[in-house]
């Protein structure tokens, strides 16, 4: 049973910082791409960032790029997202996510939520201006 389980949401000022965990267990991570996706309600989900499994090559939303970092340590099963610069509009659930076995080193693939076939229950991230 694969699952992924993320922390490290919380409240922050803007322009502060958070780093986001995901562990994930049941699953080769080694050999698994991850993604970070954040959902508000009333929207679809929007993708963040993407590392892939060597964690060789990594993918961002244009909205998040220069800011936030994903990375990854597989000797820990775990996938980071640091945040920072954070800003009001970066207020959302955040989820992390494991890729297909097939899945395509590019950003078209990474930033689909389709390309992803197991999902974490999601962290709250919280910006007050």
């Amino acid at each position: 049973q694969v699952q992924l389980v993320e922390s490290g949401g919380g409240l922050v000022q803007a322009g502060g910082s958070l780093r986001l965990s995901c562990v994930a267990s049941g699953l080769t991570f080694s050999r698994s791409a991850m993604g970070w996706f954040r959902q508000v309600p009333g929207k679809e989900r929007e993708f963040v960032a993407a590392i892939v499994f060597t964690g060789s090559t990594t993918f961002y939303a244009e909205s998040v790029k220069g800011r936030f970092t994903i990375s990854r340590d597989n000797a820990k099963n775990t996938v980071y997202l640091q945040m920072n610069s954070l800003k009001p509009e970066d207020m959302a659930v955040y989820y992390c996510a494991a890729g297909r076995p097939d899945y395509e080193h590019s950003y078209t693939y990474a930033s689909r939520i389709t390309s992803y076939n197991y999902w974490g229950q999601g962290t709250q991230v919280a910006v007050s201006s």
